[in-house]
């Protein structure tokens, strides 16, 4: 091979390096856990080794054609699963749930249909490939059960290698990591942070110091906190980010919240709002008033009450 799939990828070197000698001494594992902060590169990468598993024996003209089908996502010997919402009877992703306007009121979350499909998917032979690979994002949202029968499969993986997205070891249940081999990802010094962004045609994102304060080294957050700060309407972020000027006020802000944002980006405005109040009043006990609102929410409490508590607690903290 001429090209490395990997050159994508920044910041990432022990990663590379691991993945890289795995395939050139043939000791590929049956099963990895890419861990690490979200954005930093490890959908990349997978996609990356995936394109290095398959190309190892591959002459150099078809190379690109099967770089092509993967960023496509239509190779029939990868399955790339991600988290999903359950609506009219439907699996829906979160870009498909957003495409059809579904209100979402739950983070979504690998179901026990999808570890079915990746059993299914894998009851056949590789069609082209010499191994078939599944890739599972944010596998740290399977439920108990999802996770359970996926476990059976990582102890018969067959003629496959799965790769499983996570956070933190921590947030996946032990007997799933202690199968997988882990390859570390980590946060990207403010070069490469940089680097990324400008090479994404997003350069204005290093003029917020918010969003860079958020995505604290993580270029996919920093471009996803963007794109979330421009869905919010101005007038309500304009209005959120002062204190509330009475309990009236509390009340109403609470209520548009509610109204006219979803819960993803109602946690996302958390961050922000974190971000936004410690650089006016430098308060702890607000950033953990808002900690708590976090909590609450991914609970699935009732998201407009939690906003007025908030909000309430907030005027009456900056009115003391």
């Amino acid at each position: 091979m001429t090209n490395d799939p990997f050159t994508p990828v920044l910041g990432q070197q022990q990663a590379i390096e691991l993945l890289t000698q795995a395939v050139r001494q043939k000791r590929v594992a049956p099963a990895y856990l890419f861990v690490g902060p979200d954005g930093v590169g490890r959908s990349l990468a997978a996609r990356c080794f995936v394109e290095l598993l398959f190309s190892s024996d591959m002459e150099a003209r078809i190379i690109a054609s099967l770089q092509s089908r993967l960023r496509q996502g239509n190779h029939p010997d990868v399955l790339w699963l991600e988290p999903t919402y359950q609506y009219q009877g439907q699996l829906l992703t979160a870009a498909e749930a957003a495409e059809k306007g579904v209100k979402r009121k739950a983070p979504p979350v690998i179901r026990l249909e999808q570890i079915r499909q990746i059993t299914e998917f894998l009851g056949r032979p590789p069609l082209e490939a010499q191994k078939n690979v599944v890739v599972l994002e944010q596998a740290e949202t399977m439920a108990e059960a999802a996770a359970n029968a996926l476990l059976k499969t990582l102890e018969e993986p067959g003629q496959a290698t799965l790769i499983l997205i996570a956070p933190s070891p921590d947030l996946v249940l032990p007997t799933l990591v202690s199968r997988c081999q882990r390859i570390p990802f980590y946060r990207l010094d403010t070069a490469s942070l940089a680097q990324v962004l400008t090479q994404t045609g997003h350069q204005e994102i290093l003029q917020n110091q918010a969003l860079l304060n958020i995505a604290a080294g993580s270029p996919g957050s920093a471009i996803a906190s963007y794109q979330q700060l421009q869905a919010i309407p101005p007038e309500l972020l304009q209005d959120v980010t002062k204190a509330p000027a009475s309990y009236r006020h509390a009340l109403e802000l609470a209520k548009k919240i509610d109204q006219d944002l979803d819960t993803e980006a109602q946690l996302w405005l958390v961050d922000y709002l974190q971000q936004s109040y410690w650089h006016q009043w430098y308060r702890a006990g607000i950033i953990q008033q808002l900690e708590q609102a976090r909590k609450s929410l991914l609970c699935y409490a009732q998201p407009r009450l939690v906003w007025e508590c908030t909000l309430l607690s907030l005027y009456q903290q900056c009115n003391m």
